[in-house]
């Protein structure tokens, strides 16, 4: 009996993955292969017609490049500019840990809010940032209905909402980078910049490593709220991504079965992606 014991206690767990989990997943499999009523009362089985209609289909072809799109520049600057900010926030100044508190504010926000608060930031009439290009340099744009600002708009929202979760883990690594390691390179005679990329950078690629993968997942499924309290899409479907898309194709359109398939190219991509990105990205990752 005791062997069973563990079981017993993971088994509510299993459960609940199971219910919210595992079951919409493969009902979403199995949905793919099928054209379903607007009622749902009447399926078709269609073989692989959905998945290819889906790629004749301009619409979930910009819907693809904008993804690419996205979650590439938001990774790739969320990252970096992450790790220069922790940099400036592990020294040892006055107020620097008030400035902390308020870098990390915006982890706090829910996505949803955050898309608010940039699209109220961006409003061309109320907003502050136009205010403050108007009064510097005599320029208003709409952010949020013109191509391809509104694609700036919701990048610049989702990288501020993932910073925070990045500059977390690159401060706490580089308080644990011993100061004898840092001090010997600079009676070597290597200048800052000379520390950070051969000393200190490769010190964190675990933490790089993990927080690479972590962003291209919010890039991905966490900038649903985003897109579509600020721009729903648009203008268009400028700034649909493919996570938007299933969605609209879900829930607005009704289409169950191009949708059960968007969201199985999607899964195919995150596993291509993450496989891809253990496969060699491993190789540049030193743990100490």
């Amino acid at each position: 009996m005791r062997k069973w014991v563990p079981y017993l206690f993971i088994l509510p767990t299993f459960l609940i993955i199971s219910i919210f989990i595992y079951y919409p997943a493969f009902n979403s499999f199995y949905l793919s292969f099928f054209k379903v009523s607007v009622f749902g009362n009447r399926k078709m089985f269609v073989w692989f017609n959905n998945y290819i209609d889906l790629f004749s289909d301009e619409r979930f072809v910009r819907s693809f490049s904008f993804t690419i799109v996205f979650t590439v520049v938001t990774v790739v600057v969320s990252v970096f500019l992450a790790f220069f900010i922790a940099l400036l926030l592990n020294q040892k100044v006055p107020g620097v840990r008030l400035f902390r508190t308020f870098i990390f504010a915006p982890y706090a926000v829910s996505t949803a809010v955050a898309g608010a608060l940039w699209g109220f930031m961006l409003n061309p009439v109320v907003g502050h940032v136009n205010y403050l290009m108007a009064s510097l340099f005599g320029v208003q744009v709409n952010w949020i209905t013109t191509i391809p600002y509104a694609a700036y708009a919701v990048i610049i929202a989702a990288i501020w909402k993932t910073l925070p979760f990045n500059i977390i883990f690159y401060i706490a690594g580089l308080q644990s980078i011993p100061d004898e390691l840092v001090e010997a390179t600079k009676l070597d005679g290597a200048n800052v910049w000379t520390r950070t990329w051969k000393l200190i950078f490769p010190l964190l690629s675990p933490i790089t490593y993990y927080l690479v993968i972590m962003s291209i997942i919010s890039a991905m499924f966490q900038s649903f709220a985003i897109i579509d309290v600020m721009t729903r899409g648009g203008p268009g479907d400028y700034t649909t991504n493919i996570i938007y898309r299933i969605y609209l194709d879900g829930f607005r359109f009704s289409k169950t079965g191009p949708a059960s398939a968007e969201s199985v190219i999607l899964f195919l991509i995150m596993i291509v992606v993450t496989a891809v990105y253990f496969k060699f990205g491993r190789k540049s990752v030193h743990y100490q």
